[in-house]
């Protein structure tokens, strides 16, 4: 019996090279590195094509039991060789089947037998084996995304020749279908395509039909055992629990997840407080909702709550397992972790020794917007919430507690901040946490010997450091004032121009009036204001022009200022230099105006580092100075 070998051959979809054989009696074919093996008889075959695919040429073989078998790696000189072989031994013809090579992303899809085929101009593109598929969702109105299950999840290290897998795909479905027509084209055949004037979205009908036929090959006596109705708060919502030997099935209203077991990283079994209890599991390929992954898979269950429930296997099959029973009447949070720890092989993770105020195992925090409850676990420190966050204790650099929180006052007194970071990078700060729990949580963080810094900021500086800028001005300027010093020394910013305002100098040119102690009135400018001055005031020295007359009167002033500055703001005196000018109607006029802008409405604080400026002096006729001959600089004076 004659034999045809061809080596460098791949059998479906492994990434092992082997051998493959053609003899009278059928098909065989055989890995170098392993000891797979693959044969097909002569009399199963049913038709052979040939195809270009991304290994090169491959061989398909169909079976008479509806399934398939594919040879990838033949090169293109290898159809010559195989053509007299078929027809020979088995009496096939090897069919030529075209393949796009366009490179076009629009075109139709099309189920056939357990692939879906992606058809651009009635060619194949590309097929997509849907017994992979382990989730379908629609991500958006007109997109459904369909993910894969990892070939090898539980190998540590990949083959030499391992390639790289396909993760997830998405299609783009526009438009709207009839609700009844949601078969395949050769089920459609002879058919009218309508149930009723109710339609549905392309991509809602593509989905389900999705959904439908990845459930190909699955048995309804393969199932074990079925949770319904088992509340999820992450991602949210209620789904129906169906476990197999392999994987687990979460079937909700909207999304249906298929989760192989070996992707199961971690297993938690947490009491949220007295009358619930949490079971969360962490996932090695987050789910997805949209455009939203999650990691962790969240499940609530109440204390009082119990399930009889009896196993869909043998004995034989139970005994497999570590710590499973056929039978369980327990609570319903004690069976369903039960069976996934015997079905995963992971260990649960319980609560610790450490207890808050209240005696639980946790404490009530913020992350960010988000609350959550933060378990202090022997070897984690884990935050439940919407996104759970998991933190190894080992992978902590250090823990900082401070009362800095996101608003200052009171209720940064009630509680703290406890803000980690990790050696791998990532900084979280957990705020909102009551104090009394800080001497609980620095023991456990103690006790296990992380590096633990505490930052205090006293209270009264935090209110008061956005305070202290403002007011240091002002408080100078009230204690010259206060201080008892020279009127006219002023501590103010220099700017241009304030050289004059600096000088400590007595003033020769400076001419003292009544408007250091009030509003001055037209009759002060006259000269008979002496003889009816008060000596309590000062001003019968003022009246007599000597400088001493001056200085005293401009400390009495200032006194006097500071005695009935009680509740009313202080007074600046700012000196001013005047230029020197002939005796004059006009410069009396003009002595009311400055005292006026600085005395008369200087009841107000001013600012001495901006003196206003000396207004211009107005032309008038020579015959008199009266307040109708010209305009009025700032308002009308009355005698």
């Amino acid at each position: 019996m004659t034999t045809t070998q061809f080596d460098g051959i791949y059998c479906g979809l492994s990434p092992e090279v082997g051998k493959f054989r053609i003899a009278q009696s059928g098909m065989g074919w055989k890995g170098e590195d392993s000891a797979a093996t693959k044969s097909v008889p002569s009399t199963d075959m049913k038709w052979v094509q040939w195809l270009r695919v991304a290994r090169n040429y491959q061989m398909r073989v169909a079976l008479k039991d509806g399934s398939r078998v594919n040879f990838d790696g033949f090169s293109k000189e290898d159809h010559d060789r195989l053509v007299p072989l078929f027809k020979q031994h088995f009496s096939v013809q090897l069919e030529s089947k075209e393949v796009s090579f366009r490179g076009w992303n629009w075109g139709s899809t099309d189920f056939q037998g357990q692939d879906l085929v992606f058809l651009v101009g009635n060619k194949t593109a590309f097929e997509l084996p849907l017994q992979f598929v382990a989730n379908s969702n629609i991500a958006g109105r007109t997109e459904v995304s369909l993910e894969f299950q990892p070939q090898n999840p539980t190998k540590s290290k990949p083959s030499k020749h391992a390639p790289d897998e396909m993760a997830e795909i998405r299609f783009y479905v526009p438009g709207t279908q009839a609700k009844g027509s949601q078969k395949s084209d050769a089920e459609d055949e002879g058919e009218e395509g309508g149930g009723g004037g109710e339609e549905i979205s392309a991509a809602q009908a593509f989905h389900n039909l999705i959904k439908e036929r990845a459930e190909i090959g699955q048995a309804a006596g393969d199932i074990i055992l079925s949770f319904e109705e088992v509340l999820v708060l992450t991602p949210r919502g209620r789904y129906d629990v169906d476990l197999y030997h392999d994987f687990f099935r979460l079937r909700g209203k909207t999304y249906d997840y298929k989760i192989v077991y070996s992707t199961i990283l971690k297993l938690f079994l947490l009491p949220k407080d007295d009358l619930h209890v949490l079971f969360i599991m962490g996932l090695g390929i987050p789910i997805q909702q949209g455009q939203t992954r999650y990691q962790y898979l969240v499940m609530q269950f109440t204390r009082e709550e119990e399930t009889t429930a009896e196993l869909n296997m043998t004995e034989e099959e139970v005994a497999t397992y570590d710590r499973m029973k056929k039978h369980y009447e327990d609570p319903t949070f004690e069976v369903v972790s039960g069976i996934f720890r015997a079905l995963s092989k992971k260990k649960i993770v319980g609560a610790g020794s450490f207890q808050s105020n209240n005696g639980h195992p946790s404490v009530k925090a913020n992350l960010k917007a988000v609350q959550g409850d933060l378990f202090m676990l022997e070897k984690y420190v884990f935050f439940v919430s919407k996104q759970p966050v998991l933190i190894e204790l080992l992978d902590v650099y250090q823990v900082v507690f401070t009362r800095l929180g996101q608003g200052m006052g009171a209720s940064a007194s009630r509680s703290f901040d406890l803000k980690i970071t990790t050696k791998s990078g990532p900084e979280y700060v957990f705020s909102s946490i009551m104090k009394e729990e800080k001497n609980g949580v620095e023991a456990y963080l103690t006790e296990r010997k992380v590096r633990v810094k505490n930052e205090k900021v006293p209270e009264e500086e935090m209110v008061m450091a956005g305070d202290d800028d403002d007011d240091d001005d002002d408080d100078e300027e009230m204690a010259s004032i206060a201080s008892g010093s020279d009127v006219g020394k002023v501590k103010s910013k220099k700017g241009p121009g304030a050289a004059d305002l600096d000088s400590e100098e007595e003033d020769d040119d400076f001419e003292a009036s009544a408007s250091d102690s009030g509003s001055p009135t037209d009759t002060e400018s006259d000269g008979s204001g002496g003889e009816t001055a008060s000596d309590a005031s000062g001003d019968r020295d003022i009246a007599r022009g000597g400088k001493k007359g001056v200085k005293k009167s401009a400390k009495k002033g200032k006194a006097k200022a500071a005695a009935d500055g009680e509740g009313t703001p202080a007074k600046k005196v700012v000196k001013k230099k005047k230029p020197k000018a002939k005796e004059s109607k006009d410069k009396d006029e003009d002595a009311m105006d400055v005292d006026e802008s600085e005395g008369g409405k200087g009841k107000g604080k001013e600012k001495a580092t901006k003196p206003r400026p000396k207004p211009k002096k107005v032309a008038k006729p020579k015959g008199g100075g009266g307040a109708d001959d010209g305009p009025v600089k700032k308002k009308q004076k009355t005698g």
